[in-house]
């Protein structure tokens, strides 16, 4: 059975780190996968079967957290003390909040607007590059705040995570409208 005091990192014989090899964490994965069956589904099972199914349970939920670079942050968050709690993060550069308001409802407004003009494909369109380069822009930051996973670059890839968290909402809507609109890629 496999050992489910690890954290994900550790179940995979990963890093702890939000940059991870996406193929090594797939391989791993499979790997587990195999072995965790064996032991469930395994005619020689001679250990407690919840708890196997427990065990494989716990490898897909990993492997999900892992691979979503949003739910890896979140998840790294909880493994270190100074970024275990929500509100740990709350704390915002002056300024940032307010900033981050104001483009969020100005995305909004761009995407209410974007049906009704004489060209909804274009403006759609319009609107997914510019979330497409804006989520990019955050990610790369991201990754360089938990490469070094101080206080403070905890507090500040928290606030990165909810605005990448909201951008995917934006980026939803937009597809959503996009396929009312019929439009195809």
């Amino acid at each position: 059975m496999l050992n489910s005091a690890k954290n994900y990192f550790e179940l995979f014989d990963l890093p702890m780190s939000f940059a991870i090899d996406a193929s090594l964490l797939a391989e791993r994965y499979r790997a587990l996968l195999r072995s965790a069956q064996r032991i469930c589904y395994g005619v020689d099972n001679d250990v407690d079967s919840a708890g196997n199914v427990q065990a494989l349970n716990q490898v897909e939920e990993a492997y999900r957290t892992l691979t979503d670079p949003l739910a890896r942050a979140e998840y790294l968050f909880s493994l270190y003390p100074e970024g275990g709690s929500a509100d740990s993060g709350r704390a915002e550069i002056p300024g940032s909040q307010g900033a981050s308001l104001m483009e969020r409802m100005e995305l909004q407004e761009i995407l209410a607007e974007a049906t009704n003009r004489s060209d909804p494909a274009t403006a759609v369109a319009e609107v997914l590059t510019q979330l497409a380069e804006r989520c990019a822009a955050l990610d790369k930051e991201l990754h360089a705040l938990l490469a070094d996973p101080c206080p403070s670059n905890l507090q500040a890839a928290r606030e990165i995570v909810r605005q990448l968290q909201f951008l995917g909402r934006c980026r939803r809507d937009a597809e959503y409208r996009r396929m009312e609109l019929g439009i195809r890629d």
